[in-house]
């Protein structure tokens, strides 16, 4: 823990030569996850030349080094330069449901650098809380929720978001998932449709927000420029929620999430085993969210 903590003091131009080095070393050295980068820009993007995913898988690696390094930064990132690196196009439209004491739900994904939305969140004004999956790692896990708790968001893990949801639940906040991850439990999974392959998303998203009557907004973020980055929301789900067909917010997700990547494709965590599950598997092929 001291290491990371005497990490983070660097200026992050210094740790952007650390990224540099990184980028490197997986890359062509320890070839992180190559084959599985590859295999999912290929079947993601068939229309594609292999220059062409080539030159998005190293996009990749470059995203992938200046997430770790920029994680490492954030809790000694001075408050105004991290409000300066992230910026909000429209946050009124959430700050509007906090402003009436309404909580929202924000479904981000797994894109640019995820982990700076929360805090950057709080510094504009915007309470978060940020639903996280425990790590393995008990020394990771202390890691990962001093980082994330950085400038007053609140790390939740996903398991205990039911009784979070109770104790909180007159309280405005925004509700921060990172919804793309691969359910632990596919056979309850909301299968969809998702860059050409049958796809298990989470379907508790959703269940909450119907439940709760919470209004969702797909969170977008996109690379302005190393170390920059513009964050904005569009409404996919506001209640009531009776005459929206089962599954919608979950389609609205996804669609939007789609077009995010085609956007910027290096930006996505390709290296994660997003499809390792195979529907057909399964006897139960689709969660009800209604």
């Amino acid at each position: 823990m001291i290491f990371f903590r005497l990490l983070s003091r660097l200026p992050l131009g210094l740790l952007y030569g650390l990224a540099d080095f990184l980028y490197f070393l997986l890359l062509h050295v320890v070839r992180y996850r190559r084959k599985v980068v590859i295999e999912n820009l290929q079947l993601s993007f068939p229309e594609k030349s292999p220059s062409e995913i080539h030159r998005i898988a190293r996009g990749f690696y470059r995203n992938l080094t200046d997430l770790i390094v920029e994680t490492i930064k954030m809790p000694t990132l001075p408050a105004e330069e991290l409000r300066q690196r992230v910026r909000f196009t429209n946050a009124d439209l959430v700050k509007e449901q906090l402003r009436s004491g309404q909580a929202v739900i924000g479904m981000a994904s797994h894109s640019s650098n995820w982990e700076w939305i929360p805090s950057a969140s709080v510094l504009n004004g915007m309470p978060t809380d940020s639903i996280y999956k425990q790590l393995n790692s008990p020394f990771f896990e202390k890691l990962m929720q001093s980082v994330r708790a950085s400038f007053g968001a609140v790390p939740v893990p996903m398991n205990t978001l039911p009784r979070r949801m109770v104790a909180q639940k007159d309280v405005p906040r925004i509700i921060a998932l990172v919804a793309d991850q691969v359910p632990d439990v596919p056979e309850q999974a909301y299968w969809t449709n998702f860059l050409h392959r049958d796809t298990p998303f989470y379907p508790g998203t959703e269940r909450l927000a119907r439940s709760r009557d919470l209004p969702v907004f797909y969170t977008e973020l996109r690379r302005i420029r190393r170390g920059y980055y513009e964050v904005t929301f569009t409404l996919i789900g506001q209640p009531p929620y009776k005459a929206l067909p089962p599954g919608a917010i979950m389609e609205n997700y996804r669609d939007l999430l789609e077009e995010t990547i085609r956007k910027y494709p290096s930006d996505w965590l390709w290296s994660h085993k997003r499809w390792k599950h195979w529907r057909g598997k399964y006897a139960k092929v689709g969660a009800k969210l209604d």
